[in-house]
């Protein structure tokens, strides 16, 4: 494979995959999560490094993997694609200009598709919500994860290239214009808020410091009981349930 030369936000964002793959208990517990939403055939928009696909390959679950950089998706081949649950593996762009020609023997095949941490790195979020529309069967869900509160808008989030940070209301909105029904909605991870301000705001730094994930991946068992305690009523990410 030819090798690709990655833009300042790729760099930035394998940096911060690298980081999060290495808190394993943070991404068991964002799969689980959003594991209640996710049945059938699933399809999963933004694979990237594979760090929650390898959930729901250890559990048999089946699944499409796709990201739109190609080294990603040669990387997930090389690693997830011998598996008997990997459907198979899709350079996809959420909102290219030929989605329908290029992506048509997809559309109404899937019971699940879900996009995290997606998004809000997309310009047209609400031209991405209708192409994962297409995908699904009729009664299939989407699941979509983003960050929480503008106000928490700081340099991690420029230099991973995001648009914007939403609210419960301000993803419902996007989805009042699509055909989607919502049919959950609820904040997640309340104690992240204060380590993306520190991070971000205070210390100024361009990826999630590696050691502050480890011992907040150490801690794991605490934040859970948090969450629980605020009812999820607040957290650094949002996360949306539609059902076609």
């Amino acid at each position: 494979m030819e090798e690709i030369e990655l833009s300042q936000d790729d760099l930035v964002g394998e940096a911060t995959l690298d980081v999060i793959a290495k808190a394993d208990k943070f991404n068991r517990w964002m799969y689980h999560t959003i594991k209640p939403f996710c049945s059938g055939s699933i399809f999963e928009i933004g694979s990237g490094k594979g760090n929650i696909s390898r959930c729901f390959i250890e559990d048999h679950q089946q699944i499409m993997l796709s990201d739109f950089r190609e080294e990603y998706c040669y990387n997930l081949s090389t690693r997830f694609g011998i598996s008997s649950s990997v459907l198979g593996i899709e350079v996809l762009d959420l909102i290219d200009p030929d989605f329908d020609t290029k992506f048509a023997r997809h559309f109404g095949k899937f019971n699940t598709v879900f996009a995290l941490n997606v998004v809000e790195h997309i310009s047209d979020d609400v031209l991405a919500l209708n192409n994962c529309y297409k995908l699904l069967a009729k009664g299939g869900k989407v699941v979509i994860l983003v960050p929480s509160y503008q106000k928490l808008y700081n340099r991690l989030d420029r230099e991973l290239g995001h648009y914007r940070r939403y609210t419960k209301s301000t993803i419902s909105r996007a989805f009042s214009k699509t055909e989607f029904q919502v049919v959950h909605k609820q904040y997640f991870n309340f104690i992240g808020i204060f380590g993306w301000y520190f991070s971000g705001v205070i210390l100024k730094k361009k990826i999630i410091p590696g050691s502050q994930m480890k011992i907040y991946n150490f801690l794991l068992p605490a934040i859970k009981i948090i969450d629980k305690a605020v009812l999820n009523l607040t957290g650094l990410s949002t996360i949306i349930v539609g059902r076609k």
